[in-house]
């Protein structure tokens, strides 16, 4: 096996090399994948001209692609890309930029806030897989955040303060800070709020990190204001850019994260230009908290 990861950020983020992951993988190959995921949260693999369908068979080598119903606004007859990916462009059905009054565009304006993949269903995503098609010329930069350094670095009576805390995720917490908050009943019911720990615990390292999301818009058994106020505090804190690494896209790049390990964003670009970026998901496999039933 000649593939090889280098570490390409002081406290997380890995280059592949060695590797076409355009093709089935050896079981070495996998798992030395998943160990760098485990240890560096991120990997960058340049210059994989890959297929939709070769992004789903390399996603599936690491489990069950996520259902992405209930993830947008978007109807299905106006979806362009088969069932299994996930359109994070700004393109409609025809290829072209969506208009600027286009809801489905200004609900996509969410992935410019800080957020987790999924944290808004009641068993959230595992890993988020990207590649790049087309890349504007002008911005769209991503942005990840390691929220391991991010807990690790938080003084012991605030790791205690929030050690037990479970926040309530929904897309309407994050379009709303937006100015979105006119949703038809059937969106409403899909972006029912679900619960999820704050503080998270890797299943392989053990390593804790802090679960934050701009869909998180409310902590359990604390009055709203005082909620909001700790988690934008967290939110600054665990942003700092010694935490962040910036990823400039080139074209066939696909960028592989732990969405229980990360936060990230993606920055303003020029959106009368097309950006193609197509996003397979792997399924979470269990809640990170009890679900309550509400009306």
């Amino acid at each position: 096996m000649n593939m090889s990861i280098r570490q390409i950020h002081p406290v997380f983020v890995g280059e592949v090399s060695g590797v076409d992951i355009t093709r089935p993988l050896s079981p070495d190959e996998v798992a030395a994948i998943e160990a760098g995921m485990d240890r560096d949260a991120v990997l960058v693999f340049r210059d994989q001209r890959i297929t939709d369908e070769q992004q789903m068979a390399f996603s599936r080598n690491f489990g069950a692609l996520e259902d992405a119903r209930g993830g947008n606004i978007t109807k299905p007859e106006d979806k362009r890309l088969q069932v299994g990916m996930n359109d994070v462009s700004n393109l409609g059905r025809d290829s072209r930029p969506l208009d600027r009054d286009s809801r489905v565009r200004l609900f996509n304006l969410g992935n410019m806030l800080w957020h987790s993949d999924s944290s808004f269903r009641a068993v959230p995503a595992k890993y988020s897989l990207l590649s790049a098609r087309v890349v504007n010329p002008v911005g769209g930069n991503t942005e990840f955040a390691d929220m391991r350094a991010a807990y690790d670095s938080l003084d012991a009576p605030t790791k205690a303060q929030i050690e037990d805390l479970v926040c309530e995720h929904s897309l309407m917490y994050s379009r709303g800070s937006l100015g979105m908050l006119d949703y038809s009943e059937e969106e409403r019911a899909m972006f029912r709020p679900v619960r999820q720990r704050l503080v998270r615990t890797h299943p392989v390292t053990g390593r804790k990190s802090l679960y934050l999301s701009s869909h998180a818009g409310g902590i359990v058994g604390l009055p709203m204001a005082e909620a909001r106020i700790l988690l934008r505090e967290l939110n600054e804190h665990a942003t700092q850019p010694k935490f962040v690494y910036v990823h400039t896209w080139r074209p066939w790049d696909l960028v592989m994260w732990d969405n229980r390990q990360m936060m990230h964003r993606v920055r303003r670009y020029d959106e009368s230009q097309p950006r193609d970026m197509r996003r397979t998901t792997v399924a979470g496999d269990t809640p990170t908290a009890a679900q309550v039933q509400t009306g």
